[in-house]
């Protein structure tokens, strides 16, 4: 104990004598007290204190509102069936990839399905799911003949939100799979036990943890959910979709702020869990590597079922991807389908300033992106490599934004910046500006690069930098010539994550936007919103391929830049 607080005084001591740290610790501090905490204490503060002082008034009238608490029934309903179908689909995609010998051209085809909704908007399929079963939709209308059909509300928000979020689920249970050890399910199967027997007693309980930790997951993702319930919801309202016709129908903010408060405490409660007991169970029951290579499932009454049937849902899922280009090039969705026309194409930047929305939003995007992965890495090296009092607070806080719902921190902003800080004027000038959008997809992209850095970090001797340190090397010279270079594919990860997310973003910045900026998804938002079906496919399209495009030459460059090659040839 005595050597523990020896050297835990040192680290202090080491610390106070380096003004770089102190300084990037202060700064670090400052921001995520600043962007991430204060928005949110605002909400709070604005609905627990009016004019009479603190009170409870707010949330009485929200809660006697009828639509608020339908709103809050009908978001756990859809929050609880899309996380089970999304975490079942999951585990079948991944346990056909792990444990069954597929053909190579199934398994081009899951890639496919697990990076499709990575580069294209988060709404994209109510897009399609319109366009293909609404009433004039070319499969209901035009090959079925059925006229009245009618896909808005809580049949089409789940199975949209589920053909978007099952592949996280696919992509965290595969890592899972793959980690379990085969002999023990070879033991089973030598014992005498079935395959369905090894599956249920053995790789069942070793997964259930992960079972746990994909549903939650998801499950956040769906409640927090806003451009999907928004465009195939139709009358059927989410807590998210409430709260922003609250602020921006009704302008009723204080209200909104409450209602977000409600929202915020359900995806805090479920990320708490998520994050502190759940994903340490499956630490603890998945460790380590397989001991040698799992030997395949070969049996074709087996494979053949399986396989075609992953197939067909990511043909299927595909095929709605598909449909957003070909969306938009016929004249009028719907009612006439000849000849194809590029017109959409064109009017995207002769007539609705497609130019200035797609430089907006690229301009913003490329900012944030390299702030985000720098700002990811600092924090990873503080929270790994440092000691300090409060360092749990800098990854708490770092953290915490991946449980903040988009809408509920567009509010927070609204009420946090709008008339300055505590309503006092100090730094009212960020509102409205391309700044405060920057800021919002820093924080958004944080969580996600602060734990890629974190686990790359944890797997360098910390004595490599102390010989740095031991040959005179500041802080700063430290990070950037010693520990940057070895976490440069996740820095490079993160640069093309933060990208990405920021571009296809529409939840946290719709409330934020002003005239002055014209952003992509913004734009989709607004057409599919008036039935503009093609323009919306034409925007939507030309966005994938934007992203797509920055995804390829970034992975270009991480393949021949982000690793040494000493390490290429041992690969």
């Amino acid at each position: 104990m005595a050597k523990k607080g020896q050297s835990a005084e040192l680290d202090r001591k080491k610390l106070m004598a380096d003004p770089i740290m102190m300084t990037t610790i202060v700064l670090l501090v400052t921001f995520l007290t600043l962007f991430i905490l204060y928005p949110l204490a605002i909400l709070l503060i604005d609905s627990l204190y009016g004019t009479n002082g603190f009170s409870l008034d707010t949330f009485q009238r929200i809660f006697g509102m009828w639509t608020f608490r339908r709103a809050i029934a009908n978001t756990l309903k859809v929050g609880l069936v899309v996380g089970l179908l999304s975490t079942l689909i999951g585990l079948l995609f991944a346990y056909v990839e792990v444990y069954v010998r597929m053909r190579r051209g199934v398994g081009a085809l899951f890639k496919l399905v697990s990076m499709l909704p990575v580069v294209s908007p988060p709404f994209v399929l109510s897009l399609s799911m319109i366009m293909l079963f609404g009433r004039s939709g070319l499969i209901t209308r035009f090959l079925l003949g059925i006229y009245d059909n009618d896909v808005y509300g809580y049949w089409g928000i789940v199975v949209v939100q589920t053909l978007t979020f099952f592949p996280v689920c696919y992509m965290m249970l595969k890592g899972l799979l793959k980690n379990i050890d085969p002999s023990l399910e070879e033991a089973s199967r030598d014992m005498g036990a079935s395959r369905m027997k090894v599956f249920t007693s053995v790789t069942l309980p070793l997964l259930l943890p992960g079972l746990g930790n994909a549903f939650l997951v998801t499950f956040i993702e769906s409640i927090a959910d806003f451009a999907n319930p928004m465009i195939i919801g139709g009358s059927y309202d989410t807590l998210a979709t409430t709260i922003y016709l609250q602020i921006t129908g009704a302008m009723d903010k204080e209200g909104a702020a409450a209602m977000a408060v409600v929202l915020l405490c359900i995806t805090l409660a479920m990320f708490v869990f998520q994050k502190y007991y759940l994903e340490r169970k499956t630490a603890a029951t998945l460790t380590g590597k397989a001991s040698r290579g799992r030997m395949l499932i070969e049996d074709r009454s087996v494979t053949i079922p399986l396989t075609v049937l992953c197939a067909l849902m990511a043909l299927f899922v595909i095929m709605m991807y598909i449909c957003v280009p070909i969306g938009a090039l016929f004249p009028t969705w719907g009612y006439k389908f000849t000849p194809l026309t590029f017109k959409w194409f064109q009017q995207v930047f002769t007539r609705y300033r497609g130019l200035q929305a797609f430089r907006d939003s690229f301009v913003l995007s490329l900012i944030a992106a390299p702030i985000t992965a720098l700002l990811s890495m600092i924090i990873s090296y503080l929270v790994v490599k440092r000691k300090f009092k409060a360092k749990g607070f800098i990854e708490a806080v770092s953290i915490l934004a991946m449980a903040v719902p988009g809408t509920v921190l567009g509010v927070g902003y609204i009420r946090g910046f709008a008339n300055g800080l505590f309503h006092t004027g100090l730094l009212s000038g960020l509102y409205g500006t391309g700044l405060i959008l920057v800021i919002v997809f820093v924080v958004r992209s944080l969580p996600t690069g602060t734990r890629s850095g974190i686990s790359a970090l944890r797997q360098i001797d910390k004595n490599i930098e102390e010989s740095a340190y031991d040959m005179g090397a500041n802080s700063l010279k430290v990070f950037t010539s010693v520990t940057l270079p070895l976490i440069k594919d996740s820095f490079l990860s993160g640069l093309v994550t933060a990208f990405v997310r920021s571009i296809t973003a529409i939840s946290a910045i719709i409330l934020l936007v002003t005239p002055s900026y014209l952003l992509i998804t913004v734009q989709i938002n607004e057409f599919a919103e008036k039935g503009s079906f093609s323009i919306a496919c034409a925007f939507a399209t030309i966005l994938i391929l934007i992203t797509y495009g920055a995804v390829l030459l970034m992975n270009l460059f991480i393949r021949f830049f982000g690793t040494s090659k000493q390490q290429k040839e041992e690969n």
